[in-house]
């Protein structure tokens, strides 16, 4: 099922995609959010605020949402600033930073081992129909960019192991020791400041995340929120819903499996794949 939110909107005249890469292309990292937000809540509550769980998991899930798709040291630099605003000292933002990778290795190790060996299969990892969806957009002529706030050397492993780095074609961009090198916002000016560059209406994003959302519509582009309800991925999570809403997604998708359905909104016209 495919929710046209903005029914006069479509990306006709696209010829840019930017993707983001956790939830949106892959699921080695599914679960993330199980993993960062307790991690979140734990520092906070060592505080003794009196606060209730319930009221220090929405504070985290709030701004654990809001910077989805930034850096991940974003993410802990706003729990180091909820630290400090309860009365804390906080750690620096790597060392909370540190800590949840380590976390987060424990829950994904056997599944980056797994693609490493061969003894699982990629598309156990990759959100249903996205395979299909890149060959399209690539035999359409399009030019693909894989952006991540995950660091990108893990963001290059990852879409090797799933195999779809070749559809990027070295255009796979994450994030950098040096905050200021890379950023989704300045990937999206970079894309249209080019000379003989690429114009807003020529610009699509598909993304799970409030920030590649957020900056193709405020540039004017096309943006498809990827709402999957992992790891199944086969219904709308209302939750992602909402929040992709809010920041202007022109279409809600729960996978890519409708491809011929998806091509016929977004293009105005069939999926010519094999034509």
């Amino acid at each position: 099922m495919i929710e046209a939110v903005h029914s006069t909107v479509n990306a006709a005249k696209a010829r840019v995609v930017i993707f983001d890469f956790d939830g949106t292309l892959s699921l080695i990292r599914s679960g993330w959010m199980d993993v960062m937000v307790p991690m979140c809540v734990e520092q906070l509550a060592a505080l003794g605020t009196g606060e209730s769980e319930v009221q220090l998991r929405q504070t985290v899930e709030d701004f654990v949402w809001r910077l989805t798709g930034k850096e991940t040291i974003y993410q802990m630099m706003a729990l180091a600033d909820a630290v400090r605003e309860r009365g804390g000292t906080p750690l620096e933002p790597l060392a909370y930073k540190k800590l949840y990778l380590e976390r987060l290795w424990v829950k994904i190790q056997s599944r980056i081992e797994a693609l490493r060996s061969g003894s699982a299969s990629p598309e156990q990892y990759l959100v249903p129909g996205a395979r299909a969806l890149l060959e399209a957009l690539y035999l359409r002529g399009l030019r693909l960019y894989l952006a991540s706030g995950t660091d990108e050397e893990n963001v290059q492993e990852e879409a090797a192991l799933l195999g779809v780095a070749p559809f990027f074609e070295g255009r796979i961009f994450g994030a950098r020791d040096d905050l200021s090198s890379f950023s989704k916002a300045l990937l999206v000016q970079q894309i249209l400041g080019r000379t003989g560059g690429v114009s807003p209406e020529e610009l699509l994003v598909f993304g799970d995340g409030y920030v590649e959302i957020e900056e193709v519509k405020k540039a004017g582009g096309t943006a498809v929120g990827v709402a999957t309800a992992e790891p199944e991925c086969l219904r709308v999570d209302d939750w992602k819903r909402a929040r992709l809403l809010r920041v202007g997604a022109d279409f809600i998708v729960p996978n890519f499996l409708n491809l011929e359905e998806l091509f016929g909104i977004l293009f105005t016209a069939p999926l010519s794949v094999g034509k």
